[in-house]
């Protein structure tokens, strides 16, 4: 029988396997997607960027909503409430872009990806109490984040060809550094 050490290791090994395959795989597809006559790697574009955006914010409020209803410690609550409060926030900003520049998300593989991914990942936290579901759902924190901002960096912002959608893409990047740098704090913290 595996100990819940065990459990919580095996599912960070799939989270880390997760987050790494969903927004690595993404950077590889995008920079195979080459035509005949031009070579440069193609991202993906704007109406898609929007709808990985809104996916990946739409994740991170599922998970924040999930640990402020399991979440033994005070301090993992009130980051998950932080948590839920600005991806809802830079939802609703990406959002209104949309609808201001008349693009409409588009589903995709990435975004597709994320959520079948989240889902997994949601139910094996759900499975997880106390202590063991603060650490699983920091650890998850931290490596989301830092994910999200491989992928901001490596193939969102430069893939994005409006110059708003891009905007809001780099205004918003240093609250997912804060976020991660909280995380990696209470993760620490937890450690102890």
């Amino acid at each position: 029988m595996k100990s819940a050490n065990d459990v919580s290791i095996q599912f960070l090994r799939n989270l880390v396997c997760s987050a790494a395959l969903v927004f690595g795989s993404a950077s590889v597809a995008y920079a195979q997607n080459t035509t005949a006559q031009n070579t440069t790697p193609q991202g993906p574009t704007d109406s898609e960027i929007a709808h990985i955006v809104v996916t990946a914010n739409t994740i991170d409020i599922d998970a924040g909503k999930l640990a402020q209803s399991k979440a033994s410690s005070k301090e993992v609550k009130e980051f998950a409430k932080l948590m839920v409060n600005d991806h809802a926030g830079v939802n609703q900003q990406a959002t209104d872009l949309a609808k201001k520049l008349s693009v409409t998300p588009k589903d995709n593989d990435v975004s597709k990806s994320l959520t079948d991914g989240a889902r997994e990942n949601l139910k094996k936290l759900k499975a997880l109490k106390g202590a063991e579901f603060d650490k699983a759902y920091v650890d998850n924190e931290v490596t989301y984040h830092q994910a999200v901002l491989d992928a901001l960096d490596k193939t969102l912002i430069p893939s994005a060809k409006n110059e708003e959608l891009k905007a809001l893409m780099v205004k918003v990047r240093p609250a997912f550094i804060a976020h991660l740098d909280h995380a990696k704090g209470i993760q620490s913290k937890l450690a102890k």
